[in-house]
């Protein structure tokens, strides 16, 4: 800190915050009355608030990022030593560390060999619409050029990503949003309902989840689908995870329909699910595009890459003569080399203390404990997930899953907070829909930490609905 300051009086931080920063998803009304949460130090799954609270941070920095966990010394001192050595050129140059982790990353991903940096997971997404739309004018005329996204999944909040967002609360009063981007149906078996689709479960639920996307090919007309854009667990819309069937037939009918086939990996990327690097991988996808950000470096860097093809890869370099034939476009701050130095030690620690062991067997000590919980407390309706990345959405009514109201939820994690917990809950998202509690702790959990986190939660919801 500025050698100014008394670190034991904080005032002056708070009210510098107060006056001039600009919190993001916050209503700042209150803090005309009151103080906002200043999170001065991180140990571990551990931060500390300017008062000295102490919390267990189960939603790892908020929006599930900070995958390794706080105070990597090795990471900031892998950084420290590359800003010395060279901390930034653009990428229309490389760079030692961006050749070292894209060279490692690939390794983690057969069948894709191509990695471009940016500083974001909203721009990477927009890299591969600017792609799926530059190749629909190289081979297609033109025409090929919609991009297909799916009801409850989020991809960033630039104007092009929210308008393949399917919250609708993350896009009101932001319109006209770009044209060419065309929502599918959800996948959530729990809400089935929604879908006409209450008669069907297991398999054969998500065979016909899955052929909703087809009806909509159909009507909008195959030879003007260039991609269709999907997270493997949707994150931020209740977190929902695929139904069986479901990636089979998605791949069969991108396939079918010559559909480039993209995967947002920002949430689930890089360990979240446990066992597997990446979300996808769970499902046997084989995409055209992958994109990631928060876990490359567990937010230790601004990083954030999207991955594809070969194939793709050669489409751009297919007429060197032709002023218009490569990838025109740029990310200022994907040239930061900070951010894959940090990105390899990130990689480095996850194989070394094998947490993608670790977040499989805590994952499931957690779904475990949330099922206990959902036996205890006939508000929770559902529980749902895959590795350290899981929800609880919450009922008024088990029959009905009329969903609780939000000021009930916020009170959920208002108590776990006092008790020392730092819990997620969908936030803006749907409408009428921002019921489901969310957890994405650390992948270095252990059970005494899962365990602290759902007792909390069991305490908070006792006291709010009894």
């Amino acid at each position: 800190m500025d050698g100014t300051l008394n670190e034991n009086d904080l005032s002056r931080v708070v009210n510098a915050d107060k006056a001039h920063v600009w919190h993001h998803l916050v209503q700042h009304k209150p803090f005309e009355t009151s103080d906002p949460r200043i999170i001065i130090e991180g140990k571990g799954m551990r931060v500390w608030d300017q008062n000295g609270r102490e919390y267990i941070d189960a939603v790892s920095g908020a929006v599930w990022t900070v995958n390794v966990g706080y105070g990597r010394e090795r990471i900031a001192n892998a950084m420290h030593d590359q800003l010395m050595k060279m901390c930034y050129f653009a990428q229309a140059a490389g760079s030692v560390p961006g050749a070292l982790y894209a060279e490692k990353l690939i390794e983690k991903m057969p069948g894709l060999s191509r990695v471009y940096y940016t500083n974001s997971g909203s721009e990477a997404n927009e890299k591969v619409f600017k792609m799926v739309r530059q190749i629909a004018h190289k081979k297609y005329g033109g025409k090929k050029h919609k991009i297909l996204f799916r009801d409850r999944d989020y991809h960033g909040g630039t104007l092009a990503t929210m308008s393949a967002g399917g919250q609708d609360e993350r896009v009101m009063q932001y319109g006209p949003l770009a044209p060419g981007f065309v929502r599918v149906p959800h996948c959530m078996e729990y809400r089935k309902e929604e879908l006409g689709l209450e008669h069907l479960s297991g398999r054969d639920f998500g065979i016909a989840a899955a052929n909703l996307i087809e009806d909509v090919i159909l009507r909008e007309g195959p030879e003007t689908i260039g991609a269709l854009c999907l997270e493997p667990v949707t994150a931020g819309g209740g977190v929902i995870t695929p139904p069986e069937g479901y990636w089979d037939r998605v791949q069969e009918i991108c396939r079918q329909y010559d559909i480039l086939l993209h995967i947002d990996e920002v949430v689930c990327g890089v360990g979240r699910t446990g066992t597997h690097w990446f979300g996808y991988q769970h499902y046997g996808i084989k995409p055209d595009f992958v994109t990631m950000a928060k876990g490359v470096a567990s937010g230790y860097a601004a990083i954030a890459c999207m991955v594809t093809t070969e194939d793709v890869f050669e489409m751009f370099k297919s007429n060197p003569t032709d002023k218009l034939d490569h990838f025109r476009d740029i990310s200022t701050f994907g040239g930061c080399a900070a951010g894959p130095a940090a990105a390899m030690e990130n990689m480095a620690i996850i194989e070394e203390e094998g947490l993608l062991e670790n977040c499989t067997v805590m994952g499931e000590r957690m779904m475990g404990n949330l099922q206990a919980l959902m036996d205890k407390h006939a508000v929770i309706g559902d529980v749902r997930g895959k590795g350290l990345f899981l929800g609880a959405e919450l009922v008024k009514d088990r029959a009905t899953k009329e969903p609780v109201g939000e000021k009930d939820v916020a009170a959920v994690v208002a108590e776990c907070g006092a008790l020392g917990v730092i819990i997620g809950a969908a936030n803006r998202s749907v409408p009428d829909r921002n019921n489901v509690l969310c957890f994405s702790p650390a992948l270095i959990a252990t059970a005494a930490d899962i365990d602290a986190i759902t007792d909390a939660v069991d305490k908070a919801l006792t006291k709010v609905f009894g």
